[in-house]
């Protein structure tokens, strides 16, 4: 079978022979252009941090954000084209606004992860439409504790549908990655655009599903893996933006926010002193094999 187009990418409604959809997979490709973006699900939170090249000394730091708040307990980065990611940011809120007026509280991130990836499947079966150009990673915090729903009255039920059975564990942090085709898949630790395959080695490296790597060490892990993947395009200037959520009884109270300047700093710093770590061992190394030969 052809790995070409061959008059089937003409329509976004058309498969291939051999069963490929080749618009899905021209939108992969337009992700794998974008800049590096990941998520880290820790013990007590979850991060989010992204690769902004800079295209222009014209612009203005800091103002042209690419993560965003869905609700108070959720935020959501994308790769790849960024109005495409815009527009999925838009549509995550309408359906994040849809659960609060139907139930009357935040939104489960699973619920949400379902939704948003439902969408974006939506635009891969018609010939109207194209798929989105890009993939998403979601994050969230669901509340460990029974909280009061939006105008309740009264105290509501003690468990099944709208409570929580007592003595078992509820909430926690939600991290997700929806991809073109709409597939998506709970993760540990999440990486999309152009680095991925080097953010990817960095985040198994953490062994994340031991739960042992907390929320600021969280943060610094995050920035020293996004320069890493930024070595492959260190000609070009970027600028990190990060953002986390926490537990109920953390630094943000279960809501997501920014990472503090001044931690952010930190976290810059620490990854440049990685880098420079890296970079000498890998001068010592070499340097050794120039004295063997």
């Amino acid at each position: 079978m052809t790995s070409i187009g061959t008059g089937y990418d003409l329509t976004n409604s058309t498969f291939s022979p051999d069963g490929r959809n080749f618009q899905v997979e021209y939108a992969s490709k337009a992700v794998e252009n974008g800049g590096t973006a990941i998520g880290i699900r820790c013990r007590n939170g979850v991060v989010l941090a992204v690769e902004k090249i800079i295209t222009s000394k014209l612009l203005k730091p800091g103002a042209n954000k690419r993560i965003a708040s869905i609700d108070r307990n959720f935020g959501m980065i994308s790769s790849g084209l960024v109005p495409d990611g815009r527009h999925l940011v838009s549509r995550a809120r309408d359906e994040a606004a849809s659960w609060r007026t139907s139930y009357k509280c935040p939104i489960p991130s699973s619920s949400l992860a379902f939704r948003v990836g439902s969408y974006v499947q939506a635009y891969t079966l018609y010939s109207s439409v194209r798929p989105f150009g890009v993939t998403t990673i979601l994050a969230g915090w669901d509340s460990e504790t029974e909280s009061r729903v939006d105008g309740q009255v009264g105290s509501g039920p003690k468990a099944a549908s709208g409570g929580k059975t007592k003595g078992t564990k509820a909430g926690g942090p939600g991290l997700y990655m929806i991809e073109p085709s709409g597939l998506y898949w709970g993760y540990y630790g999440a990486a999309t655009g152009k680095g991925r395959q080097t953010a990817k080695a960095e985040l198994e490296k953490l062994d994340l599903s031991s739960g042992n790597l907390s929320l600021e060490q969280g943060v610094k892990e995050a920035a020293r893996i996004i320069y890493a993947a930024h070595e492959d395009s260190k000609d070009k200037d970027f600028e990190l933006e990060m953002s986390w959520i926490s537990s109920s009884d953390g630094p943000t109270k279960g809501r997501h926010e920014q990472v503090p300047k001044e931690l952010l700093e930190e976290a810059e710093t620490f990854a440049k002193r990685a880098m420079e770590g890296d970079d000498d061992e890998d001068t010592a190394i070499g340097g050794g094999e120039t004295m063997e030969l």
